[in-house]
């Protein structure tokens, strides 16, 4: 059967639009960019499978559809730019079958302007076809949110550049397919800078109630019953918690290697988020102090490694960095995550307990650093010799709370 839509990168960005386009009834075709992990269960998949979704090994596949989505990652390369790379071969890839009349969507992250200034260019020289005239081009912010149950791709408003408005209108049409609403941007760049807003509010909010953390425990207040009584103020408020760290695949950006532009905010805010796994390891070595005993030599599990609740996702968890700076420290280090059959720091593996209240008994210090639904934090702050509780979800008095 022929494909209507064809997904190019099949990792966070691309499997879930896939999954929404065969749950939508559209035919399509995934075309991998890559070695990418995406964030869909093995069932999941299973069932997009049988629902008609078909993976494409040859290019030319990429020439029978109507519509092309390029979900290539874009990570934050060696000089703390975005890495174009795999973009870059997925557009080239992509370039040498367009047809005309296709409607050629990107929705990886980026900076504004590089769908016109760095897409557009490699799609044109390869396929000799003429944006805005021969295809449509269009930009596209993803709003995936993994594990989410209640706002999932059908009832999630989807915002929508394009060059031209025809482009604009030929990507709403096909969105309009797979969602409720879509709201259409001014333009390309206009839809860029949306998802620049939306990922870097997260940071911000994120960094600022990370850091009212740090100032709560030196205070001796309790910021999750300051935060408890802030979210019921109805308006100019919107509840963000504290954690270990922020992981996840959305890149925020400063622009600062994009034409020397800064957005001090958001660089203050990655400060501050990035010294979270350091502070975690502090207040579990003054916990050890504080209890007669030294980080050195000392025995730390570590509760959910996965960036996500009840997600087995690894990518950016800030439980790479605590774990290694505790071995750092001298500790000796051991986690269970219930998702995680396996996990490594530097490739160094990490032994897994399996017996897990006996491990916590047997632990100095049990850090939680993911609330899995799976945890009975009451059960397990009892048999704890000590538990620091980086997501504040343990009953209040239960465990030490960052």
């Amino acid at each position: 059967m022929p494909a209507d839509l064809a997904v190019i990168g099949l990792g966070p960005y691309g499997l879930p639009l896939a999954q929404a386009a065969v749950a939508a009834g559209v035919a399509t075709i995934g075309y991998r960019t890559g070695p990418e992990a995406g964030s869909l269960s093995p069932a999941e998949q299973r069932r997009m499978l049988s629902g008609g979704f078909r993976p494409a090994t040859n290019a030319a596949e990429l020439g029978r559809v109507r519509t092309a989505v390029i979900c290539a990652p874009t990570p934050r390369g060696a000089d703390g730019g975005l890495d174009l790379s795999q973009l870059e071969a997925a557009a080239r890839t992509l370039a040498a079958q367009l047809r005309p009349h296709t409607t050629v969507i990107l929705e990886s992250p980026v900076y504004p302007g590089t769908t016109e200034e760095f897409l557009r260019p490699l799609l044109e020289e390869g396929s000799g076809l003429r944006a805005g005239r021969d295809f449509h081009l269009a930009y596209s912010p993803s709003r995936v949110d993994p594990g989410n149950r209640d706002f999932t791709p059908a009832n999630t408003p989807k915002v929508i550049g394009g060059l031209t408005p025809a482009c604009t209108e030929s990507a709403a049409a096909f969105y309009g397919r797979l969602t409720d609403k879509v709201v259409r941007a001014r333009g390309l760049r206009e839809a860029e800078t949306v998802q620049l807003l939306e990922t870097n509010y997260r940071h911000v909010n994120i960094a600022l109630v990370n850091e009212m953390a740090v100032l709560c425990h030196d205070l001796g207040v309790d910021l999750w019953d300051v935060v408890r009584c802030a979210e019921t103020k109805p308006f100019g408020f919107q509840a963000f918690r504290p954690g270990p760290g922020v992981g996840g695949h959305a890149v925020p950006q400063d622009l600062t290697t994009h034409g020397g532009r800064t957005l001090r905010m958001v660089e203050l805010a990655q400060q501050v988020n990035s010294r979270m796994p350091g502070y975690v390891v502090q207040r579990g070595a003054t916990l050890l102090n504080e209890h007669g005993k030294s980080a050195r030599g000392a025995r730390v599990l570590l509760l959910g490694v996965t960036y996500k609740p009840d997600l087995a996702d690894l990518h950016g968890t800030p439980a790479q960095e605590v774990a290694l700076r505790l071995m750092e420290l001298g500790a000796s280090v051991s986690y269970h995550d219930p998702y995680v059959p396996a996990w490594s720091v530097l490739d160094r593996p990490v032994p897994r307990v399996d017996s897990l209240y006996e491990a916590v008994a047997d632990a100095d210090l049990t850090i939680l650093l993911q609330q899995h639904r799976t945890y009975d934090l009451q059960g397990l702050s009892v048999k704890a010799q000590l538990l620091l509780d980086t997501r504040g979800a343990a009953p209040t008095g239960a465990a030490h709370r960052l």
